[in-house]
């Protein structure tokens, strides 16, 4: 087995949530005083790093911690709306079959992450470790590999975006790219991830193989 730790970001990875946050990012641009989104700029951003991403929109960083919040309080209402993306749950229950380890490592709240998944898929997975800041990942993700006694080189993280890429590999993990999530799959691959998944299903024929 090539790796013994699966370790998934949520958002725009196991959830597509990018259709909601779209319909209401606009919102918090309003109430936080950052620069609105059209549609017609997202292919441009989604180009870019969560670092350049605030400074071309004018984000600041001290006022991060209470939007997010914001938005996951906001989501928790509105949580029929962020469905799992199709083959989610049977590609979880293969990776479990098979004895790899699974965990999140979000900055959503657990709850939401919970909500989504379903009692079943959520059974499947060993630790939640949500909450993480903007570029919080990398501490969770070495405790995570500590908690469930797997070295990280033995650990694989599974996510959408350049922040994941940067976490995995500062605490020398594997970085496992999703090409259907936020982040354009060219500037994805652009961070040299160790595995680069076209559809969910390959991520347990590549973990199990």
């Amino acid at each position: 087995m090539k790796y013994q730790l699966a370790i998934f970001d949520f958002d725009g990875t196991l959830a597509d949530s990018f259709p909601w946050a779209a319909s209401v990012v606009n919102q918090y641009a309003d109430r936080y005083g950052f620069k609105r989104i059209e549609p017609e700029d997202h292919d441009v951003l989604r180009n870019y790093d969560a670092r350049r991403l605030m400074e071309h929109l004018g984000v600041r960083m001290w006022k991060v911690p209470q939007m997010a919040m914001d938005v996951r309080r906001r989501m928790a209402q509105e949580i029929d709306k962020i469905p799992l993306f199709s083959g989610v749950s049977e590609m979880l229950h293969a990776l479990a079959a098979s004895g790899v380890t699974l965990a999140v490592v979000s900055s959503n709240s657990e709850a939401n992450v919970r909500q989504v998944l379903g009692a079943q898929n959520t059974a499947l997975f060993r630790i939640f470790d949500c909450g993480a800041s903007v570029f919080g990942k990398s501490p969770k993700l070495k405790s995570v590999a500590k908690k469930c006694g797997i070295q990280p080189e033995r650990s694989i993280l599974i996510g959408d975006e350049i922040r994941d890429a940067d976490a995995a590999h500062k605490v020398g993990m594997a970085f496992g790219a999703v090409a259907w999530g936020y982040t354009n799959p060219e500037a994805l691959q652009a961070t040299r991830p160790e595995e680069y998944f076209i559809a969910v299903p390959e991520i347990a024929t590549c973990l199990t193989a």
